[in-house]
């Protein structure tokens, strides 16, 4: 189990769901349990460079593997309502790592119970910038 380091408060123009704060939140406390929990049963993230990743406990691992010491910083949103009271909202912002900053971007679909159905995270990069990234 990850220890829960101090949260931060994630102030985003435009947010209303506290489902994506909390994301924001425990992701950069290194909380993600809580992170993967935010997500519907067979919810799917999609990472750079990486397929879909299905169900809490895939994401937990994940998370638990992969995002150590990164730090999401969440500035902007854009939300539209769609079909059967689901919520998309694309946030951009920016990611940091030990390594390297980029920009990214998030689009995030709830559902009425505001868990996360579907998260596709982009690097927003040029090719070259994205080559300069390679481990």
């Amino acid at each position: 189990m990850t220890t829960v380091q101090s949260r931060e408060c994630i102030k985003i123009q435009g947010i209303r769901e506290s489902t994506l704060k909390e994301y924001f939140e425990s992701l950069n406390s290194g909380y993600y349990e809580k992170t993967a929990s935010l997500f519907a049963e067979n919810g799917v993230m999609h990472p750079p460079f990486e397929s879909g990743i299905i169900g809490r406990d895939a994401i937990f691992n994940y998370l638990n593997k992969e995002a150590i010491e990164i730090k999401a910083y969440p500035r902007e949103t854009e939300s539209a309502t769609l079909e059967e009271n689901k919520i998309q909202i694309q946030v951009t912002g920016k990611v940091e790592t030990p390594w390297f900053g980029v920009n990214v971007s998030w689009v995030f679909l709830l559902n009425k119970k505001q868990q996360i159905l579907d998260v596709k995270i982009k690097l927003l990069a040029s090719p070259q910038e994205l080559l300069s990234l390679r481990r």
